[in-house]
């Protein structure tokens, strides 16, 4: 096979990252070439993410390319979920997108149930219920600032507003447009009437286009201001699509997490559950490549860990690998923390934060760094314990090996804290899960390769994965009673 370059842009809260991929002879290299930090900026006390900025960024990767004569055919943007911005008719952007994490968010969602029921809701869409789906956020826009909608001709994801800036197209892609509870996991379709109940128009709502659509090549004006001529992808653009289509699993006993500031848990499925189990369970169907159904929970993955790295930093810029060496080296089990706790989405010092929550839940209070850490970890592996026993409950499968993907696999620790947890086998990597996913969905796109599975085979040809085995089940189990105690106390 001849050598062909591909680029991804893969964004996520806390970075950015643009990937040179090549591929040749069934073997595939990546190599970073520019990396930024995310930002978000609060604007009349709300969370949005700066597009504009974003935009440049990738402008300057696009702009480097040309300069040290980088030579790709193509490029994928693939970014987190949910968030969106609004265009008016011209194709103008209304307003920055809110971020994720705005706290106007879970009071939307509540105002939202008061008038809707949410077993219906589940039953059109199978998504999970967090509060800052963009169902929600709509809702929260018509509470806030109903004008905006009015004059809102166009709805497009965060990854399609990249690439609507880039070539000038507006469209969306499966992946992305399925994590926002307004599409069926049946039919793969928007569901109009969750708009129209609300008074919102369903124009809005742009065509769903499959992952490896070629949309088109950079805009003229963008080309003219020495940016190169290359084709714009459409990828599998949420970026847990990407990593779990480069996930390496084989056969039907293995299960993902793609782990990160958040941590999806997983597995992959021909058809949805969308069944009573699965909404008590509050599990989510999106959509992935060729048409298979990611069958997951959101679990808050390593975004404590970076928080609190925020905090102590204030002092000394402690690495996160001196973080996990003193967790490594702390005492075991001290005490447990529900990741997912609500006071955890965005507290103003999360160290402050988990403080109070030993507190509330009467456990022995504890401000010592390398035990906190350990805390975070340990509470985190238990978590994914407790997201494996709900999918052999609903799906009626044995798993035996988990696959952890993305930036968290590096973290040698946590994976052996997971196989703990668990009494799984665990198989760590590509750590470039997403990036891999995004080049290689490009490459089938433009006939580089011949067939889905194909992306697969050609991970597990050119990544290290290392392997995890449990050591001490039984200390776990014992201490898994604990956690699951501490999670009681915690909802009440």
């Amino acid at each position: 096979m001849k050598a062909r370059d591909f680029l991804a842009f893969d964004l996520g809260a806390e970075s950015g990252r643009a990937i040179l991929g090549q591929l040749e002879n069934d073997k595939l290299q990546l190599r970073l070439i520019h990396r930024f930090p995310n930002k978000t900026i609060l604007l009349e006390n709300h969370l949005h993410w700066n597009i504009y900025y974003l935009f440049e960024e990738i402008r300057t990767v696009l702009q480097k390319c040309q300069q040290e004569e980088f030579n790709p055919i193509s490029l994928g943007v693939d970014t987190w979920g949910v968030d969106f911005c609004l265009l008016d008719a011209k194709g103008n952007i209304l307003t920055l997108p809110y971020c994720y994490r705005d706290k106007s968010f879970p009071r939307a969602m509540e105002k939202y149930f008061q008038n809707f029921s949410a077993d219906e809701l589940y039953s059109l869409t199978g998504i999970q219920f967090l509060p800052f789906n963009s169902l929600f956020q709509l809702y929260a826009y018509l509470d806030e600032n109903p004008e905006l909608l009015k004059l809102a001709d166009k709805f497009l994801f965060t990854p399609d507003l990249i690439n609507y800036l880039l070539t000038g197209k507006k469209a969306t892609e499966l992946t992305i447009a399925s994590t926002s509870q307004l599409l069926s996991p049946f039919s793969r379709k928007w569901q109009p009437e969750l708009l129209e109940r609300m008074g919102i128009s369903p124009a809005i709502l742009p065509e769903i286009n499959q992952p490896g659509t070629v949309l088109g090549n950079v805009s003229g004006w963008l080309v003219a201001e020495g940016l190169p001529d290359i084709l714009v992808i459409q990828v599998a653009s949420h970026d847990t699509a990407s990593a779990v289509a480069a996930a390496p699993g084989r056969g039907d006993d293995w299960l993902y997490i793609s782990s990160g500031t958040w941590s999806l848990v997983g597995v992959e499925l021909e058809e949805p559950v969308v069944s009573t189990a699965s909404f008590a369970a509050n599990f989510t169907n999106e959509s992935g490549v060729r048409q298979t159904i990611r069958f997951l929970k959101n679990v808050t993955g390593l975004w404590p860990l970076q928080q609190c790295r925020k905090i102590w930093s204030r002092q000394i810029d402690w690495t996160y690998e001196q973080l996990v060496e003193l967790a490594r080296n702390s005492e075991p089990f001290q005490f447990f923390i529900d990741p997912d706790a609500p006071e955890f989405l965005q507290p103003e010092n999360m160290v402050e934060a988990i403080i109070s929550f030993v507190a509330q839940t009467r456990q022995k209070s504890q401000k010592d760094m390398g035990i906190i850490a350990r805390a975070i970890l340990e509470s985190l592996a238990f978590k994914y314990r407790l997201v494996v026993e709900e999918l052999k409950a609903i799906t009626g499968r044995q798993f035996r090996k988990i696959h952890i993907i993305g930036g968290g696999s590096r973290n040698n620790l946590l994976n052996q804290f997971t196989a703990e947890a668990t009494g799984l086998t665990v198989y760590a990597g590509p750590d470039e899960a997403t990036s891999a996913g995004n080049i290689l969905v490009q490459a089938l796109a433009l006939g580089e390769l011949d067939s889905w599975p194909r992306i697969r085979e050609i991970v597990r040809q050119s990544f290290e994965i290392k392997e995890f085995q449990p050591q001490n089940p039984a200390l776990w189990d014992k201490h898994y009673a604990d956690f699951l105690e501490i999670m009681a106390r915690s909802r009440k």
